[in-house]
């Protein structure tokens, strides 16, 4: 294990699944601190032995029970105040899927899982809107 100088911030990812020529997007209710009872992308944080890739896929399983995805990569997201735990880095992935295939259900830190009409989003937790925004633009 090497020491270091400097402080080593954390990274998680998270994940954007969109349904429809008008997308929905699938969401989870937060169980706990951060934005406990927000909404927020599926998402975590990545072990120590676990690629970025492999940690979404774990998450989104986790999370919302949905497997088996082929997930692209949206981009990074660092701002230094986008979680008040610390210093926490993003890497953001995306994927369009039939909605008719899927049974989402809630688990692991979710209270809740649901669709929403990406047209009528409601409050979202960390800088999950701008990770959206940005993965509409890249995969609708």
């Amino acid at each position: 294990m090497f020491c270091y100088d400097y402080p080593r911030p954390a990274v998680t990812v998270d994940i954007a699944i969109f349904t429809g020529k008008v997308p929905d997007l699938l969401l989870i209710k937060r169980k706990h601190f951060p934005f406990e009872g927000d909404w927020a992308l599926p998402g975590g944080f990545v072990e120590m032995d676990e690629s970025l890739e492999a940690a979404a896929l774990r998450e989104l399983k986790e999370e919302t029970g949905v497997s088996d995805v082929l997930l692209t990569e949206v981009g990074a997201f660092g701002d230094p105040s986008r979680d008040p735990r610390g210093r926490v880095i993003t890497i953001a992935y995306a994927a369009v899927l039939e909605k008719s295939t899927l049974k989402p259900k809630a688990g692991s830190d979710a209270s809740d899982v649901a669709w929403f009409s990406t047209a009528n989003l409601p409050t979202l937790a960390f800088d999950h809107e701008a990770i959206i925004l940005k993965a509409l633009k890249k995969l609708i």
